[in-house]
């Protein structure tokens, strides 16, 4: 189909309403949306939170540093080892008088206190055991027994193989003159002699 041209009037109509013909508004452009920055990066050689690792701890253990008793996913839990060793049961020490032996073995000599630590965490029970000799000791009890049960594995539970290390710490071993289990079938306690205290007299 063949286009008329537009003659003069319709040229000038056309260029009348042209003019008055605004352009569209374009969509403002929605401003960016700040992001949070990212969290600094840790570096790989990052220094580690304070106290102990577990690295450090087994280092320790294997040069006889600490004896343990009790590990937790987030804490570890050491309790220093006496110098004098471990505490022996069943033996009599020099300076025992045979009355105060005979009398502990055969089960003569009755505990006046007793503390059951059966089921405890062993950093509780070690705590407990301490408190609780310090104080039988400052009030002149001559016998205490200590309860640790029997415990699983080939060795016995934690408490029944540590009670020995922390009857021959330094500040708990003075105040012992011997222990042993109340009889042989009974080896989840024992039955300690104490010392007199210094308003006591004796042994």
């Amino acid at each position: 189909m063949r286009q008329r041209r537009l003659n003069e009037e319709e040229q000038a109509l056309w260029a009348a309403f042209a003019q008055g013909i605004a352009p569209l508004r374009t969509a403002r452009q929605a401003k960016p949306v700040a992001l949070p920055p990212d969290p600094p990066a840790i570096p790989p050689n990052a220094p580690a939170k304070p106290g102990m690792s577990r690295a450090a701890i087994m280092q320790q253990l294997t040069s006889g540093g600490v004896h343990a008793v009790h590990g937790t996913a987030s804490h570890s839990l050491t309790v220093q080892k006496g110098k004098g060793g471990a505490f022996e049961i069943g033996v009599r020490r020099p300076g025992l008088d045979d009355t105060s032996w005979r009398g502990l073995v055969s089960g003569k000599l009755r505990p006046a206190r007793r503390l059951d630590l059966h089921g405890q965490v062993a950093q509780t029970a070690f705590h407990r055991l301490h408190g609780f000799l310090i104080q039988a000791h400052a009030d002149n009890v001559r016998c205490v027994e200590i309860i640790t049960g029997l415990g699983s594995g080939h060795n016995g539970g934690i408490l029944r193989r540590e009670l020995p290390f922390w009857l021959g710490r330094g500040d708990l071993g003075r105040l012992i003159l011997a222990v042993v289990h109340p009889h042989a079938a009974n080896q989840g306690a024992v039955r300690v002699l104490l010392r007199r205290s210094a308003r006591g007299n004796g042994f």
